[in-house]
């Protein structure tokens, strides 16, 4: 498991919300965006509020990630104040996983019906040779 360093918390009054800058050791390449943001939630225990990354930045020659999150109280608040491009971006990657979760879900439905359905298929082939 990687350990979470705080770079910086700030509270930015006049945004309204909480900036953090914190460190993901030992993750370098490997971290991606909505892992990270679970991480931040579960350490900061920001359950309710909207967590939204806004870069993640590898170290070179580390296996250092540092990121840079915001933290706001209102979704509307923060559609005013981000970029579009960016909620776009986690909508779809929200969306991709859902659908590998739905691909995934029904595979494991018919890997249980094949075998059946290979089994009534061979009967009639061997009353064939008979």
């Amino acid at each position: 498991m990687s350990l979470i360093q705080t770079l910086s918390d700030v509270n930015n009054t006049f945004l309204s919300r909480r900036e953090l800058t914190c460190d993901f050791a030992g993750l370098g390449g490997k971290l991606k965006t909505l892992e990270a943001v679970d991480m931040i939630t579960k350490e900061f225990k920001l359950d309710g509020k909207i967590v939204i990354p806004m870069r993640l930045k590898t170290n070179v020659g580390m296996l250092k990630v540092t990121g840079t999150f915001y933290v706001y109280d209102d979704e509307g608040l923060a559609k005013k104040h981000i970029n579009p491009t960016i909620f776009s971006r986690l909508e779809k990657t929200k969306a991709k996983i859902a659908e590998a979760e739905k691909v995934e879900a029904p595979s494991e439905e018919k890997t249980v019906e094949a075998p059946a359905e290979e089994k009534t298929v061979e009967a009639p082939a061997e009353e064939k040779t008979e």
